[in-house]
């Protein structure tokens, strides 16, 4: 199975079955992404280097001024997706196989989680899962300790307040905390 191919079902949200070649597939481009992110996160690295080692990490364009503190995790990374103008705090982990969609100008903080995989419920499949993707629009500010579940957009310009799980979609220009995350106000 190509990288491709991989990533056309990923996006389909179909389910994934336990030990299935997607399954394979999937453990096959994680130990690229750990030996990636080793390199990231085991020396020092320039800006260039960052933004060279993000793009063998993704296999897509990373803009020159993308910016990232390390240490940085993900579980597969060719299901990220980064625009202009991006920073991403440390100790941040993306489960990305989902699809990770980060528009411009965003913000993310320290220890953020952003997951977009979900184990089926029957326990006789528990090891099936489903994916569904996180897209963060332009502007948003993340702040530290977040966790973002599958299948939630952040519309262009909200806040999400430190410690927040978003379990749901966060509308446009407003701000959103707790557990779980709702609508504190708006911008």
């Amino acid at each position: 199975m190509t990288t491709e191919e991989f990533l056309r079902i990923m996006d389909s949200g179909a389910p994934i079955e336990a030990r299935s070649e997607v399954h394979v597939k999937m453990h096959e481009l994680s130990q690229e992404a750990i030996r990636i992110t080793m390199e990231i996160n085991n020396a020092y690295h320039t800006q260039e280097e960052l933004v060279a080692l993000m793009k063998e990490l993704t296999g897509s364009e990373i803009s020159p001024d993308f910016g990232l503190f390390p240490p940085f995790y993900t579980d597969c990374g060719k299901n990220i997706r980064i625009g202009r103008r991006v920073f991403i705090n440390s100790g941040c982990k993306f489960q990305d196989q989902g699809g990770i969609t980060i528009g411009n100008d965003v913000l993310i903080g320290h220890n953020c989680v952003i997951a977009t995989l979900n184990h089926a419920m029957a326990p006789e499949r528990r090891a099936d899962m489903v994916p569904a993707p996180v897209k963060i629009e332009d502007k948003v500010w993340i702040g530290a300790n977040v966790t973002i579940l599958q299948g939630v957009t952040i519309g262009e310009g909200a806040v999400i307040a430190a410690g927040a799980v978003v379990t749901r979609d966060v509308p446009p220009r407003t701000v959103a905390g707790g557990i779980p995350a709702k609508i504190l106000k708006t911008l």
